[in-house]
């Protein structure tokens, strides 16, 4: 295993062990078998070494995307979101764990910022391209055209976002594939 993916397994696990702020450098390194000095020859800080975790370790949102997209005028629409839909329920349930500690340490969550901005990403970006896809969708005639592409995205996503919240602190009265079924069924509604 190359020693970058030794580095970024290392954090991954260290954060889902001890959290982001248990996540220190000394102990990914311990972790990954290297120096400190080695995790600055493949990442520019901590920062950087996360969003390695988020967009290289969990369930990714781009190929999801990718694959809704291929399926534009094909298929069942509600049921090409709903897989969607889950994939995104298990992003966020993964990204929890990186998310929450951003937020809870002010000078980490800032440099995570500059960073996004610097490299023209953030969590707004699935939701423009999931309401593209849809905008696609009402062109098709397969999705009611009075509806707002850019707010039905932003519900899907909030929705995913805000089971995969639930999920830390209560057990689900239902399973994902029919929360998602309905979620969806709902929002293309005709």
């Amino acid at each position: 295993m190359r020693t970058r993916d030794r580095i970024i397994d290392a954090a991954e696990q260290a954060i889902r062990e001890f959290g982001i702020a248990g996540a220190t450098t000394k102990r990914i390194a311990q972790q990954a078998g290297c120096s400190e000095a080695l995790l600055y020859k493949h990442f520019a800080g901590k920062e950087a070494l996360f969003l390695a975790v988020l967009l290289e370790r969990l369930p990714a949102l781009g190929p999801a995307l990718e694959r809704l997209r291929e399926s534009t005028g094909q298929g069942d629409l509600a049921g090409n979101l709903a897989e969607f839909a889950l994939t995104a329920l298990e992003f966020y349930t993964k990204a929890a764990a990186i998310a929450s500690g951003l937020l809870a340490d002010p000078s980490l969550m800032a440099g995570f910022r500059g960073m996004l901005a610097a490299n023209d990403m953030g969590p707004h970006l699935p939701i423009r391209a999931l309401a593209e896809i849809l905008r696609a969708e009402q062109r098709g005639g397969r999705l009611d055209e009075g509806i707002d592409a850019d707010a039905a995205a932003s519900m899907l996503m909030g929705a995913c976002f805000h089971r995969a919240n639930l999920s830390y602190y209560i057990e689900l009265p239902e399973a994902d594939e029919p929360w998602a079924a309905a979620i969806t069924r709902t929002l293309v509604r005709k």
